[in-house]
């Protein structure tokens, strides 16, 4: 637990897919679990990907997306957890090349120094999740511990519903020992 909150403090990692719209879910659930909560946003979710006034509302926190200027204060405490979702293609690819361009990207690698866990639900196509350099990236992320969810291509279903996105997963991944 981090010494500057009385509750662990869960950063989430927001991405630019679709569902961001409902990253609210997310949040609720790890409020609900006892989790404090700040968002850290890549560039382009933070263009109408997600309700921004809303998440910080319901966080009560600043959503971070750049980095801050020297002798700004620290916004967020130390994390005792990390989660990406949902973890899009370009994101996972970055982070496991450590190409840390972007806060949200920088948070990430620099998670797996800290020792930190991490847990992802990626929200990739199947074409795009087909490339060789993404099933590449899984392999050296899951080789530094980070456990992956269930991938969520976010294709229509027979009936043309679209599957649950199991934001609640990332909690369990999180949180078993």
């Amino acid at each position: 637990m981090t010494e500057l909150a009385e509750k662990p403090f869960l950063y989430v990692v927001v991405c630019a897919a679709g569902i961001a719209a409902d990253v609210s879910k997310l949040i609720t659930a790890a409020q609900e679990r006892d989790w404090e909560v700040g968002v850290i946003a890549t560039p382009v979710a933070m263009n109408g990907f997600f309700d921004t006034a809303a998440v910080q509302a319901q966080t009560g926190r600043p959503i971070r997306s750049a980095w801050r200027t020297p002798g700004d204060p620290r916004p967020f405490p130390p994390p005792d957890a990390v989660v990406v979702a949902p973890a899009t293609f370009n994101t996972v690819n970055k982070w496991a090349a450590g190409l840390a361009d972007t806060l949200a990207v920088a948070t990430l690698c620099e998670a797996y120094g800290l020792g930190v866990p991490v847990s992802v639900l990626p929200c990739v196509a199947d074409a795009l999740a087909a490339h060789p350099a993404y099933r590449d990236s899984l392999v050296r992320l899951r080789g530094m511990g980070v456990r992956f969810g269930e991938p969520y291509s976010g294709e229509p279903q027979e009936d043309g519903t679209r599957p649950e996105f199991g934001w609640e997963r990332a909690l369990d991944l999180i949180e078993r020992r």
